[in-house]
């Protein structure tokens, strides 16, 4: 009998996971509810393609303006309480976003909800790896396939209430209650204590903690670190095609129904989920390096081809083929950016995660552009580029241990 089977962890533990997960799932929840109302909003407020993406970029411009300050607020208040703080004020952004009747109102509600949801993603990974780290085991992707069962959980919510006539106010208002509640409970069974876990303290296989090296950070770590933020950046790329294009495409350019549009996003988001629920089995056969470039090649090809061949099914079909390829590309870069030496504790993730939103922020707007310009569809040629870069820079992942 090894060492690995000698002790499950304790039951705090296990309940610190569950919190955890349930943090996850509010939070992808409570955006995934607005995102398929974007059509009825932008219809609403009278804007054209380029008007829109500018103002839907005000979520990830709210999240960098606030991402770093994610790492001090934890430190100060501990990364379960943020995350909670952070749900709760997403929540309101969001309902104000869905009530709002001018673009300039719009803009300003999404930009406080990006600023929430960056200190929540911060704070909920951070707490999560410590979760991990007490576990002894990878449980980071199973996180954020449960992320993806709240985004394809609240984006039915929004496609039954549509198809209910449901008023967005009321919608959203009980989306943002349900969800506030679930995640103030769920904060009760969080971790206490500091963030810092004590030097040597086992974890649930028993094994004493690996240590951070201690190294002055050199070149290399450098480049490895932009090329994680690079690869997050690639994942966050694709997930934004489907949150802010997915809908629109598919209504306005296939002419698919208004339930039938809202299919594009959650058939990605499902996917992803089914990528990330294989994740760390996966990772831990063959390596972090090999399923990320196996996942981006399913992503540009996919994508590529429904790109290529405009149908409904088809492109619903390459929206699910790239939420799978992209399933493990944040939950890796955040966890090897954690782990590089030379850093602070926290470091690594807090840059990546704040980087990386500079996806959100750029891919709105240069799509609706050259949507303007061209078309939609080519716009969302950034998905198979996403792909492509993740080809070139993922070696900087690691590889099947021997």
């Amino acid at each position: 009998m090894t060492v690995d089977v000698l002790r499950r962890p304790a039951l705090a533990e296990r309940r610190a996971r569950v919190a955890v997960a349930v943090l996850f799932f509010t939070n992808g929840a409570l955006f995934a509810n607005l995102l398929p109302r974007y059509p009825q909003i932008k219809a609403d407020l009278g804007i054209g393609n380029a008007a829109y993406g500018l103002a839907v970029a005000a979520f990830p411009a709210g999240a960098i303006a606030a991402g770093l300050a994610a790492g001090i607020l934890v430190r100060r208040f501990g990364s379960a309480r943020v995350a909670v703080g952070g749900t709760l004020l997403t929540g309101v952004g969001i309902l104000a976003a869905g009530l709002a009747d001018t673009m300039v109102l719009f803009a300003g509600a999404l930009f406080l909800a990006g600023a929430a949801d960056a200190f929540t993603d911060v704070a909920q990974n951070a707490h999560g790896l410590r979760v991990q780290r007490r576990y002894g085991r990878s449980i980071i992707n199973s996180f954020h396939a449960v992320w993806s069962i709240g985004a394809v959980t609240g984006g039915s919510m929004a496609a039954v209430a549509m198809a209910l006539d449901v008023p967005r106010g009321g919608h959203l208002l009980f989306s943002a209650v349900v969800f506030a509640i679930a995640a103030c409970v769920a904060l009760r069974f969080c971790l206490p204590g500091p963030e810092s876990e004590p030097d040597g303290e086992p974890d649930a296989a028993g094994r004493a903690p690996r240590q951070k090296r201690r190294t002055a950070p050199g070149p290399r770590t450098s480049y490895v670190l932009a090329a994680l933020v690079l690869i997050a950046t690639a994942g966050t790329l694709v997930e934004d095609a489907g949150s802010s294009w997915a809908t629109l495409y598919l209504s306005d350019s296939l002419h698919a129904s208004v339930a039938l549009a809202a299919a594009g996003y959650v058939a990605l988001v499902g996917a992803q989920f089914v990528g990330r629920l294989i994740g760390d089995r996966l990772v831990d056969r063959f390596g972090q390096r090999a399923v990320a470039r196996s996942g981006a090649l399913v992503a540009a090809a996919g994508m590529g081809l429904a790109l290529a061949v405009p149908t409904v099914p088809g492109t619903i079909l390459g929206f699910a083929a790239a939420g799978f390829g992209v399933a493990t590309l944040v939950p890796a870069a955040m966890h090897e950016a954690d782990e590089l030496p030379g850093l602070k504790p926290g470091s690594g993730l807090t840059i990546v995660s704040w980087l990386m939103r500079l996806g959100f922020l750029l891919s709105p707007p240069i799509v609706g552009l050259v949507a303007d310009a061209s078309s939609l569809r080519v716009g969302l040629l950034v998905v198979p580029f996403a792909g492509l870069l993740v080809l070139l820079l993922a070696g900087v992942l690691q590889p099947r241990r021997p």
